[in-house]
């Protein structure tokens, strides 16, 4: 063997190991968490993770990706699941003989039919046009699953049993954990396709016409087929999440291709960060989180999420990956270190501000809400009288103080970040 091979060879595989290692640390992860949360609530909170996931990818597939404003895209989510439900009950009823395994597929084959219906007109503009397209196809569709019974099954919608049908080696599916890893495994294909999608040239071109798309007329490429492309693999995805949702769930109601699940994926999708390919991966396990758990603990956490969203698009419209994409330069730079104390000196502040606006916020709520005999609330697990004074005092001083100490620390804050991020002089060493 040659010089040159020996030293060809290890710099070849360089490149393929560092690109699998992701999906292999990925591939672990989905493995490894039933051991983590084994509980009944943690494997519903996963299940339902793992579904929002596929469907917020496939929602970045149109915004972050090709640049469409959706506000209806759980018409494919919702028709994907309702069709898989259906087939759920063909299986039960001996009419198909197929494993439950495979049954996304037919949701994800429903969603790409009438993305291919919806897409040929609706993508021939983008911007406003396109958005209040979607938005009058969701609410059609909407309105047609009370309308067509049969189908929808009106305001019940149509339920289903996903242990019938062949056994995968001896897995009728009927436990938590088994769906679980059924989701996962439709997780880490379902991701790996779309990732890789994005890298195809009808992905780079979705982005080009997403960024100018005169200037992609012009290079020869039809913007309207471009964005064609994107959206009728979008709804194929999204059929996907949604025969999953029937199977997890076994049942598909009007609500999941209304407007407000349509509005749950764009929110998702944002607050993750729609310019990163994570982005909508972060953004679908925050919100599920802050579903499950604090819905548990408040009656007003739709309120949190809402706000969470507004500050995003006013102050990090990037979400929350974007935050951890700013530190990029001060990480090569090695002077991530010199913001951990900033960071603690406005974070203790700025938390004692967010924890006096949500006492306040729940505390109205209790006082609106709760009968006139009931004037103890707990939060927290602090147990005080909602109608005494001295219980307001300490939420306002909360709220007040931490923000002006906030405020007070945020320069020092600017200085040390344009410190961490300065880039070096021409022959000074990073670092340095």
């Amino acid at each position: 063997m040659s010089e040159i091979t020996k030293t060809a060879a290890p710099t070849a595989s360089r490149p393929i190991l560092k690109t699998l290692t992701p999906w292999i640390g990925f591939l672990v992860l989905l493995l490894v968490l039933p051991n983590i949360f084994s509980s009944n609530a943690g494997l519903y909170t996963m299940n339902l993770m793992g579904i929002f996931v596929i469907f917020a990818l496939s929602y970045n597939m149109l915004l972050g990706q090709g640049g469409m404003l959706s506000f209806g895209h759980a018409v494919y989510f919702g028709l994907g699941g309702f069709m898989s439900v259906h087939f759920m009950n063909y299986i039960e009823e001996g009419l198909f003989t197929f494993p439950m395994y495979l049954v996304p597929v037919f949701g994800g084959l429903i969603g790409l039919v009438f993305a291919i219906i919806i897409g040929s007109f609706s993508t021939r503009r983008a911007g406003t046009v396109f958005a209040m397209i979607s938005l009058g196809v969701g609410e059609l569709m909407a309105s047609s699953s009370l309308i067509f019974v049969a189908f929808f099954g009106g305001e019940e919608g149509v339920s289903g049993d996903r242990t019938t049908g062949p056994e995968l080696m001896g897995i009728d599916f009927g436990k938590d954990i088994h769906i679980y890893y059924l989701i996962a495994a439709w997780v880490f294909v379902t991701v790996a396709l779309m990732y890789l999608f994005s890298r195809t040239p009808a992905g780079r071109m979705a982005n080009a016409v997403r960024d100018n798309a005169e200037r992609a007329e012009f290079v020869g490429y039809s913007q309207r087929k471009v964005r064609f492309v994107s959206f009728c693999m979008s709804g194929f995805f999204a059929g996907i999440a949604g025969g999953l949702f029937a199977l997890n769930f076994e049942i598909v109601t009007e609500e999941n291709l209304n407007a407000l699940t349509s509005g749950v994926v764009l929110l998702m999708a944002y607050i993750g960060g729609v310019g990163f390919f994570i982005g909508p991966i972060i953004g679908a396990v925050v919100f599920t989180l802050l579903q499950s758990i604090l819905s548990n603990y408040t009656d007003i956490w739709q309120l949190y999420v809402g706000v969470l969203f507004v500050l995003t698009v006013m102050y990090v419209p990037q979400g929350l990956t974007g935050i951890i994409m700013m530190h990029t330069t001060a990480w090569r730079l090695k002077r991530v270190g010199g913001l951990i104390v900033p960071y603690i000196r406005i974070g203790i502040p700025a938390l004692a501000m967010m924890a006096g606006i949500a006492a306040f916020l729940e505390a109205i709520h209790h006082v609106r809400t709760a009968s006139e005999d009931d004037v103890m609330m707990s939060l927290i697990g602090i147990e005080f009288d909602s109608h005494a004074l001295v219980p307001w005092i300490i939420i306002f001083a909360l709220a007040i103080i931490g923000g002006v100490v906030t405020k007070l620390q945020y320069p020092q804050l600017k200085d040390a970040w344009e410190t961490a991020n300065k880039l070096p002089a021409s022959g000074e060493g990073v670092g340095s």
